[in-house]
């Protein structure tokens, strides 16, 4: 689906010109003519894009700019505005409303296309977080009140140019500068001032005797694992013309030319760290639901979603090798018995317990899951009978042997019962995996019919 671009500009003339531009490169496009058009459009329609000119007839773009970011229904869409002044003072006055990116009127048609694909693919990869279904449950973390210290690296052919471009900066922003050389800003642990800090920002100052240096820098960094989620600017001859639309292209998160003043490098520089960071909780938050998904949130293991898939996984590799592997499911004697007296919160604390004294006598190798209440299950790849049963076995004493201590001071007597099937590798897809689980949870059922507290074995039939 083609990202729908929001052309605002007074002219008509101006709005067919950009709307053929865009729609030669295959964007859709929606046109207002003023400020109050805009924000309506905003507003209700959610464009991918705003490309706005600051002078509009009815609402300076400045205000336009501040409503828009004020909105929650627009305040995380790209806007590119475009001004017909290069007055610095201007600049940075739309920089602070809210631009993404200022630029001269006319733009560059190859730079603005460049930049344009840019910051609708930074969207597209969370880095301008939309307003999703958590933030309107009100579930969305707080806004962070203090953001610490970042690490800016500046990187230039010359140390000079580098300590000349760090001068000017010092004053403008409250992070930390350090200057690197090309090789150190590839190292897997930056240089920096030797903490190995990996800097959040790159600033690379090209000083125009040779842009491709410079942008083979950037595509390394842009493809260097470690360097890979950091922002980057380009600086100079190779962040202007044809160059700047390269370096985009190539994954910059900017390009600024020679001209740039100190105060809006500074600006842009703080909102590319910001950029940044809201990446990084964007890439946790991935993160951490990628890890509840697998993960039993109580004991840490794995859960029932996650070992169905690592059976077959096991049962394909056991199959291709000719090796035997073992399944044990495990349950508690008797643990309603510790709710109903001591109180679900006890509960909680025994399989904790239990989850910890049972990873502690596996292999790495071996899979252990929570997969019901007080039932787990563990896989052990390259188990044969004789190695299952002494595992279990061993498991079973481990939990009779000691008794789990409550924070209240109390002690339990928790005992187990386990049921082990082992396959000999030979079986056949599905068939093999099902007929193993089932033989476990049969053997399971016989060692509790037996007595509890002890271990039943079965083979695969």
């Amino acid at each position: 689906m083609s990202a729908r671009i929001l052309i605002v500009d007074d002219v008509a003339a101006n709005r067919i010109v950009q709307q053929a531009r865009l729609s030669a490169a295959c964007y859709d496009t929606v046109l207002a003519g003023d400020g109050a058009t805009c924000l309506a459009i905003a507003r209700q329609d959610r464009p991918d894009l705003v490309l706005l000119d600051l002078d509009l007839p009815d609402i300076s773009g400045l205000e336009v700019l501040r409503t828009l970011r004020r909105d929650p229904q627009s305040r995380d869409i790209p806007v590119i505005a475009l001004t017909a002044t290069s007055a610095p003072a201007d600049r940075l006055a739309a920089f602070a409303a809210g631009a993404d990116e200022v630029m001269d009127r006319p733009a560059n048609e190859r730079v603005l296309l460049a930049r344009l694909r840019n910051l609708l693919r930074l969207k597209a990869e969370g880095e301008f977080p939309a307003t999703d279904s958590i933030a309107l449950a009100g579930l969305a973390e707080a806004p962070a009140v203090f953001e610490p210290q970042g690490t800016i690296a500046l990187v230039a052919p010359f140390a000079a140019c580098a300590d000349g471009l760090r001068a000017s900066l010092a004053g403008q922003v409250r992070d930390r500068l350090v200057v690197l050389s090309r090789r150190e800003a590839l190292a897997d642990i930056a240089a920096g001032e030797g903490d190995g800090t990996l800097p959040d920002v790159f600033i690379l100052a090209d000083d125009g005797r040779n842009p491709a240096a410079t942008l083979r820098l950037l595509s390394e960094l842009k493809s260097h694992q470690s360097t890979r989620y950091a922002a980057v600017c380009v600086m100079g001859p190779a962040g202007e013309g044809d160059e700047a639309a390269m370096a985009f292209d190539l994954g910059a998160d900017d390009a600024v030319g020679t001209s740039i003043t100190p105060e809006e490098l500074a600006l842009r520089t703080r909102g590319l760290l910001r950029r940044k960071r809201q990446s990084d909780r964007h890439r946790a938050r991935m993160q951490d639901g990628l890890r509840l998904a697998m993960l039993d949130p109580l004991t840490g293991l794995y859960n029932r979603r996650f070992v169905g898939p690592q059976l077959a996984a096991a049962a394909a590799r056991a199959r291709a090798e000719g090796t035997p592997f073992a399944v044990m499911v495990m349950d508690l004697d008797r643990f309603k018995q510790v709710n109903d007296l001591y109180g679900h919160a006890a509960g909680d604390q025994v399989l904790v317990e239990v989850a910890r004294r049972l990873t502690a006598n596996l292999r790495d190798t071996d899979i252990l899951a929570r997969v019901g209440g007080e039932e787990f299950l563990a896989i052990l790849p390259g188990s044969c009978m004789m190695n299952a049963r002494r595992v279990a076995e061993r498991l079973c004493q481990m939990m009779d042997d000691a008794p789990i201590r409550l924070l209240s001071g109390e002690q339990l007597h928790v005992t187990m019962s386990i049921g082990v099937a082992v396959a000999r590798g030979d079986g056949g897809g599905d068939m093999l995996v099902d007929g193993l689980v089932e033989q476990a949870d049969l053997a399971l059922l016989e060692s509790k019919g037996a007595g509890r507290n002890q271990v039943t074995y079965r083979m695969s039939a």
